[in-house]
């Protein structure tokens, strides 16, 4: 075997086997616990899990659903937005943040980031309301949050719903301008997370999740994630069949208690990183928001004078994996062609494609691995 071969074996982007031995006997006898009660559909820890989350993020409800593309899609149903009414949202993050405006019939509207967060631009949000305009969908990328409190200023101004995409911020803390601090996704009108198994609070299938501070806004949303029903076979809306299974929920209410623990292995990571790489002339490196604290659901650093591409070839000859979070932004996907509208030229969102590259990042990660990857960086630079 080659030296990349072994080199590769053991560093992964995502270590979730490595996780899963040190908690194995408390998963291992939650799921057993399933089986053997047989209640694979609805069984009490869905319910559990929802109030165990509830009491962590310090909202007043929570409603899980299949996945977090889903928990997007029930939220916007929810409040009952119609086709041709805008949804404005950063044109670089994940497609399925403006996949479900689209499949909804309603307006994705693109707009450009800030260029050190990577997270959502207010200004540009503000630039980009109309009449028809009726919710913004602000992402917390990589693992910190929006500016929330312009942006809420912006909602209450124009009476627009806010929807936060949690999805990469499970457990990130916004700090509010008098000090207070909210939990990412507990903020707007709906928070949505996806419990992804890479994701900070990962189950080991689909799973997803909405968060929200008014009670009717998540009865209905618990409806239409069950058929639009509240009692059986009586369907008040039209509606989805989105359910967390039981197992999946299982296993999230063991891992929610190590939560915390999984957010401050990954910034002891990621500032390890920023020490062995703060003298690389090449990158510019993960940005804090003053206003946020950071999880790292990924390390995300921007390598200069376009040579992201080689950087990447040449960490992967050594057996170093890495990755593009996204090489593509919405504006230009081909599903978007004659769906959306964009605000601008969008081209920081175009230059931030070219030039992102995610280093390994996650709980188990080591100093020796942090170094072997640094040490592969530095002597890039240096051919």
């Amino acid at each position: 075997m080659l030296k990349a071969d072994i080199i590769q074996e053991a560093i992964q982007m995502v270590d979730l086997k490595g996780q899963y031995l040190k908690i194995k006997s408390d998963v291992d006898k939650a799921i057993q616990e399933c089986i053997d009660t047989t209640a694979f559909i609805n069984g009490p820890q869905v319910s559990a899990f929802a109030t165990k989350l509830q009491q962590y993020l310090d909202v007043e409800k929570v409603v899980t659903c299949g996945n977090g593309t889903d928990a997007l899609q029930i939220a916007l149903m929810t409040l009952g937005l119609e086709p041709g009414d805008e949804v404005i949202v950063p044109a670089f993050t994940y497609v399925a943040t403006a996949e479900v405006i689209g499949l909804l019939r309603l307006t994705p509207v693109m707009v450009e980031v800030n260029p050190q967060t990577f997270t959502v631009d207010p200004a540009e949000i503000e630039k980009a309301i109309t009449p028809k305009t009726k919710a913004i969908v602000p992402v917390h990328i990589y693992g910190q949050c929006a500016d929330m409190d312009a942006i809420m200023a912006i909602a209450e101004k124009h009476g627009l719903h806010v929807i936060e995409d949690t999805a990469q911020a499970i457990g990130a803390e916004y700090i509010h301008a008098d000090g207070s601090r909210s939990k990412a996704g507990t903020i707007g009108t709906f928070g949505c997370t996806s419990f992804f198994p890479s994701k900070n609070l990962g189950c080991y299938g689909d799973g997803g999740a909405m968060f929200t501070n008014d009670p009717a806004l998540a009865e209905k949303a618990h409806m239409i994630a069950n058929h639009g029903q509240k009692k059986r076979y009586y369907h008040t809306y039209i509606g989805c069949n989105s359910r967390l299974d039981t197992i999946q929920a299982a296993v999230l209410g063991v891992k929610l208690d190590y939560l915390d623990d999984y957010n401050e292995a990954r910034n002891k990571a990621a500032n390890f990183y920023d020490a062995l790489l703060a003298d690389v002339e090449g990158l510019i490196l993960p940005y804090r928001n003053p206003s946020s604290t950071h999880v790292f659901h990924q390390y995300t650093m921007r390598v200069k004078e376009g040579r992201r591409d080689e950087l990447q070839a040449y960490l992967k000859s050594n057996g170093i994996p890495s990755m593009i979070y996204y090489p593509v932004p919405l504006h230009q996907q081909e599903a978007f062609k004659g769906v959306g509208r964009r605000i601008g030229t969008l081209e920081l969102t175009e230059q931030l494609c070219s030039d992102i590259l995610s280093l390994p990042m996650h709980t188990e990660l080591t100093d020796e691995v942090q170094l072997t990857i640094s040490n592969t960086i530095k002597d890039f630079f240096k051919r």
